[in-house]
Parts: structure tokens; sequence; C-alpha cells
């Protein structure tokens, strides 16, 4: 499966523009299977409290519809950050997966906060981690902080998670997590991690960029610099049972021994 991710800097509060782009992406990544955008990319992540309230959606709201019909145009499938409205009214930072066909295959919603911005917009998701199939891959997803709690990335893998979704708003400082934490993940749960990220900056943000796919070995198989920029991986299966069978993490776990950590 070829895998595409989109880096650039936010269009913030320009929901209009943000999908044009999108349509125009889905163009140039043609040769791709599936497009990953970044996190609160409708909208923008840095937009506060008043316009994530204005502009947030439902699950099937005009955006999915509108990015089901460019799914199918262009018979691709897409991953993107936006803003949830649930039906109790309560806002989620979300990702949705729509496939070529243009239906709706999972949607996750950020279980970690991130500083006061997280706290200020956004309700945390509840324990629900989908796994979908796509193409014959398990895929699974985060975004941006939740990669940084091993924890996540590890449940993900051990329930059969071959490619882990990250969209992301990774800011400097935190550049290390761009460079390091992805291909850690990667290696140490032999899944594949794709990391989509912003560049630029939105208000007084500077986003890191390096966006990435991390293979189960620890190296990268596409891998943006600091601008702009369409990279595309494939995936290579026998490549990640070779790496299942030189590295023994998930086999040599011994659960047993961590119970203690649920306590603290």
């Amino acid at each position: 499966m070829r895998v595409a991710l989109y880096q650039c800097p936010p269009l913030p509060l320009d929901v209009a523009g943000n999908l044009q782009r999108l349509q125009q992406l889905a163009t140039e990544a043609s040769d791709a299977d599936l497009l990953v955008f970044p996190e609160m990319f409708l909208t923008g992540y840095n937009i506060g409290v008043e316009a994530v309230g204005a502009l947030a959606e439902a699950q099937d709201g005009d955006c999915a519809q509108r990015i089901a019909d460019i799914a199918r145009a262009h018979d691709i499938a897409i991953v993107y950050g936006y803003p949830e409205r649930a039906e109790d009214g309560q806002i989620y930072n979300a990702v949705q997966l729509i496939d070529r066909h243009g239906q709706r295959l999972a949607n996750y919603r950020k279980t970690h906060l991130f500083g006061d911005l997280d706290h200020s917009m956004f309700s945390a998701g509840a324990d629900q981690f989908p796994l979908v199939e796509l193409n014959g891959w398990t895929l699974g997803f985060l975004i941006c902080y939740d990669l940084e709690f091993p924890e996540n990335a590890r449940r993900l893998a051990l329930a059969g998670a071959e490619l882990i979704l990250v969209p992301t708003a990774n800011m400097i400082p935190y550049d290390f997590i761009a460079d390091v934490t992805v291909r850690s993940r990667a290696y140490e749960n032999q899944c594949y991690v794709a990391y989509a990220n912003y560049c630029g900056h939105e208000g007084d943000i500077h986003y890191c960029g390096q966006s990435s796919i991390a293979a189960p070995d620890g190296t990268r198989i596409a891998q943006a610099g600091l601008d702009e920029a369409l990279i595309v991986g494939t995936l290579d299966r026998q490549a990640m049972r070779d790496s299942r069978a030189a590295n023994r993490y998930l086999i040599d776990r011994r659960p047993a021994l961590y119970g203690a950590l649920n306590k603290h």
C-alpha cells in the first residue's frame, strides 16, 4: 500500500480553502492508496475556543460528505483532522478515515490533551481506539500528543495494528518527537507509523515539520523537511515480517511484571 502525507502551513478558519487544498492534493497523490492530512486540518489548530465551537461538525457533516465525494472522484482513501461536535454537544479533536468509495470507516478522538490550548477547546476522547482494515492492512489512529505516551501505540500494536496514522500539529521546541519518537514507536512496536505534521506559523506557534513514515526497523521510508511537501512511502509486508522475526519485543514481553503500572 502506498501512503501519502501532506505537510503544509495551516490555513486557520478557512474551511473552504482547506477543502480546496484537500481536493488538489488528492489529484497530486493519485498514485497513492491513502492520503493523510495534519491534525485539525479543516479549520486550523490554534484558532481558539469560539472558532472551534463555530466550526465543529458531526462525523457525517457537510465537510465529511464533501471529502467523501473527493475520495470517490480520485479513487483514494483520505484521513483528515477536524473539530467534531458530538451528539451531546461536546467538541473533540478528531480524525476521520474515508475510503476510496466514500465510506466513513473510522473516527478517532484525541485522548491525551496537550497544554492549555487543547484543554480550552476540546473534551478528551474516551477509551475508544478503533482498528480498521484498508487494502489488506490493519490501521490504528493517534493524534499528535497521543503518540508521546508509549502505552497508546503499544495497545494498538498488541491489538493488531500494522500502520498507526498520526495527524499532528507539533511545534518547536518539540522537534525531538518528530525526529526520534516516531521512529522509536515504530521500532518498539514493530509496525509502520505515519506522522503528518504542519510547517510554518499559526499565531504564536511555529510548527517543526519533519513529517515521516517510519518502518518497523526504525528507518524512514519517507521524510519531509521544514517546508511544505507531499511525501509518499510504500508499505512492505515482507519487510515487516523480517523485522518482526529479528526483533522480538512483542513476543518477549512479560505482562505479569507490568501490572503495577496501572496502579499509578
